[in-house]
């Protein structure tokens, strides 16, 4: 899961920097961040956060920059191989995208990187903080919905949300609320609602017929759950986490394929 996608690319454009008794320059006509933007198009993670690093010194507090920064955090802990390497990057994309919306607030991009950012720390924390973020999560994408309802990564979030939170068993969910005081209301109804409606604004996108694919398949519907894996596994991977969302979906179909034997 990455929330600045390629297809949101264009509204950043307007993103500009002020330079005092100079006219304003767009910040995405620097030769780094073309650079930059480059390395991220070919998943150079290290590159990307190198060149955007750099810009971002010429050009502070830069919405755009910012959130870039936490992308490419984000996309970094792919390549962590300890859970403490992969929180300090979490917390580092948490860090750049809350400075993204505290410069430009009303930018569902910034605004959904922040919520990425929590549940990635959260998957890796304790029972408390998972709880807490989670709540997190469920807002932040809400909230990117609200400034733009056609942001194909906003439904996808708040529909993985809902499946995950709809998959605690009961008596999970009893504890949750016992200990932990509960989380929101989820459905499986609303999971594939939001992923069908991700599938419809980013067609392209890997990760979203992936994901409606599993949700499907917990419901029983196996062969709208084949049929989502199909489309999803045809797709060209762009994002850094496309192929191993690929293999989650090859391993699903292997064993829908020895079930039916």
């Amino acid at each position: 899961m990455n929330a600045s996608t390629t297809r949101h690319a264009s509204a950043f454009l307007a993103v500009i920097l002020a330079v005092v008794g100079h006219a304003a320059v767009p910040v995405t006509d620097d030769p780094l961040v073309r650079d930059a933007l480059a390395a991220e198009a070919r998943l150079d993670t290290p590159r990307a956060l190198e060149l955007f690093q750099a810009a971002s010194r010429e050009h502070s507090d830069n919405a755009f920059l910012e959130q870039k920064l936490a992308r490419q955090y984000s996309d970094a802990e792919f390549d962590a191989t300890t859970t403490a390497e992969k929180l300090r990057f979490a917390r580092l994309a948490l860090q750049h995208s809350r400075r993204a919306v505290e410069l430009e607030p009303n930018n569902a991009v910034n605004v959904l990187s922040v919520a990425i950012s929590y549940g990635k720390i959260g998957i890796l924390s304790d029972v408390r903080t998972k709880i807490a973020y989670s709540r997190l999560v469920r807002e932040g994408a809400e909230r990117a919905l609200a400034i733009d309802p056609n942001y194909a990564w906003a439904h996808d979030v708040l529909g993985r949300w809902h499946y995950e939170v709809a998959s605690l068993g009961f008596a999970t969910q009893w504890i949750v609320k016992l200990v932990y005081g509960g989380l929101p209301a989820a459905s499986y109804e609303d999971a594939i609602s939001h992923l069908q409606r991700a599938v419809a604004l980013a067609p392209r996108t890997v990760v979203h017929p992936i994901e409606l694919g599993f949700t499907l398949l917990a419901t029983g519907r196996e062969a709208e759950a084949r049929a989502a894996f199909e489309r999803g596994l045809v797709l060209p991977s762009k994002e850094k986490h496309d192929e191993a969302d690929k293999a989650r979906a090859r391993e699903a179909l292997a064993k829908l394929k020895r079930a039916s034997k």
